[in-house]
């Protein structure tokens, strides 16, 4: 069976994201995130020693940058490279519907 991004997505809301490494290998990590309206806690904010590219599949979502005065509004297709240590955060994900992210990690 060859394996879908799209299969196994949630009919109705989930209390937590959905996180699935698809591909691992040494300066390198693909994962899909299902999110079906999660944030990130308040206050809170990712700050990775890696790189992470990332495209929005399905959905839509607001992701905010701490050096950015306003959330940018992702809609399925947009994608962004993240650089080390640029503080982020999830202000918002569609919650009628699955988003589907495909986050690549990478060594710096």
């Amino acid at each position: 069976m060859t394996p879908n991004l799209f299969a196994g997505l949630p009919s109705a809301a989930l209390a937590d994201e959905q996180f699935a490494t698809i591909l691992q290998r040494p300066g390198l990590r693909i994962e899909r995130i299902v999110s079906t309206g999660q944030a990130s806690p308040p206050d809170f904010w990712y700050d990775q020693d890696e790189g992470e590219w990332v495209v929005l599949l399905q959905g839509e979502a607001k992701l905010r940058f701490a050096d950015e005065a306003d959330a940018r509004h992702l809609r399925a297709g947009d994608f962004i490279d993240i650089a080390p240590h640029r503080r982020h955060r999830v202000d918002w994900t569609a919650p009628d519907q699955a988003t589907v992210w495909l986050a690549v990690f990478y060594a710096a």
